[in-house]
């Protein structure tokens, strides 16, 4: 039988390398908590990169997967399918009525991928407007519209146009949407760029500048949506409706999916075969949609995320640390900025507290806890972020 530092020696040796590995394997998981091979515990803000917004190995989801894997696995989208109609009617069941046309897949990157060539043959046009610091995704067409050079530069050039301007700066927006633009690609909040919220006055002139010049308003909703920043979607904070919205990670409940919903008028201009997928819309996936869908509804754990949120935020603004730049976010997608590297408080956080976060940016903490975590679990985590932050790295480095 292999030892944990034995299945951590395999995956490194075998890794591809494009990951920074820790040195833990997590083997089990349940709701905002998660356990080593060591049977160490962990409280997890890290949530898969926000896939975990409803819990780990939630009961729902595990029971519907269980039940469709004995029934059926896979069927092309060629073929009608039962879990796939009923995740159509889930999905647009909570979006507003314009956005009732899905294009299913399997990630976030590849419903960005549809996006791009739904929008490409919706408007005729190939130039497109993303967001400095924005993300989505490393895909080949979808890396173009990711702002951070050590993503973007080796792959380039591209067969479309990307255009990067400052996020929330309403006059740059407007100075570069002409009647070349395909699209605006923007996230209502940005998340690898730093967990920066959108304003509204910046969204809504998103919304009718590409409304005037006759391009297309792409919102990522990739890791804001299925209620991590206090409502199902996050645009629905800014009394906006794109003409696409893509979204994945929390959406399957754990299972991986993607999906890309527009409106009649962007679906009705793609031919047929013009875009495909082998794997997207398989029933297995499409019932884990559905299950994470319902359970939401259920639950409403966006009304939790809008509640643990701000007081979250304001328990990390309250330790008046002199490192800290600012704590920022919507719901519970939380950032907290310091005025130095954020790696060693982050490594310290997992090995002295048993605490899981992630990077956003180098100086950024960033915490996606699921939607589920106990505010006493949040009161933890307040206090280790106080006891690493008092922490002196340097110290430590001359002791």
């Amino acid at each position: 039988m292999q030892t944990a530092l034995n299945w951590l020696e395999v995956e490194k040796a075998h890794d591809s390398g494009v990951y920074n590995k820790h040195d833990v394997v997590i083997v089990r998981g349940e709701g905002a908590r998660v356990w080593d091979s060591e049977g160490n515990e962990y409280i997890d803000c890290v949530g898969g990169y926000g896939v975990a917004n409803l819990g780990h190995s939630n009961p729902f989801v595990v029971e519907a997967v269980q039940r469709q894997a004995a029934t059926l696995m896979v069927m092309p989208q060629t073929l009608p399918n039962d879990k796939r109609a009923e995740f159509y009617a889930a999905i647009t069941g909570i979006l507003p009525p314009s956005l009732r046309r899905v294009f299913p897949c399997n990630s976030g990157t590849e419903a960005n991928e549809a996006a791009l060539k739904f929008a490409m043959m919706a408007t005729g046009k190939r130039k497109f407007v993303a967001a400095m610091r924005g993300f989505s995704g490393r895909t080949l067409g979808a890396v173009a519209l990711s702002y951070e050079p050590k993503y973007r530069e080796p792959f380039g050039p591209y067969g479309h146009e990307v255009v990067f301007i400052p996020y929330n700066d309403v006059e740059a927006l407007k100075n570069a949407v002409d009647e070349n633009t395909a699209a605006v690609f923007l996230e209502p909040v940005q998340g690898e760029g730093g967990v920066r919220p959108a304003t509204a006055e910046f969204l809504q002139a998103a919304r009718q500048v590409t409304s005037e010049r006759g391009c297309l308003l792409v919102l990522d909703e990739i890791q804001t949506g299925m209620g991590r920043t206090g409502k199902r979607w996050a645009f629905e904070h800014f009394g906006i409706v794109p003409d696409i919205i893509t979204m994945a990670k929390a959406l399957g409940g754990g299972v991986p999916i993607g999906c890309m919903v527009m409106t009649d008028a962007v679906a009705d201009k793609m031919p047929k075969g013009g875009h495909g997928t082998t794997f997207g819309g398989n029933p297995l996936a499409m019932a884990a949609g559905v299950a994470a869908i319902r359970y939401l509804e259920h639950t409403r754990l966006w009304e939790r995320a809008a509640e643990l949120g701000p007081w979250f935020m304001e328990q990390l603004r309250s330790l008046g640390s002199p490192k800290v730049r600012e704590v920022r976010g919507l719901g519970l997608m939380i950032g907290m900025e310091l005025k130095e590297k954020s790696a060693p408080y982050i490594a310290r956080l997992e090995r002295e507290h048993r605490i899981l976060t992630l990077q956003a940016g180098p100086t950024v903490i960033r915490f996606l806890p699921p939607l589920v975590i106990e505010k006493s679990d949040l009161e933890r985590v307040v206090e280790a972020v106080r006891e690493v932050l008092a922490w002196d790295p340097k110290a430590e480095w001359v002791g």
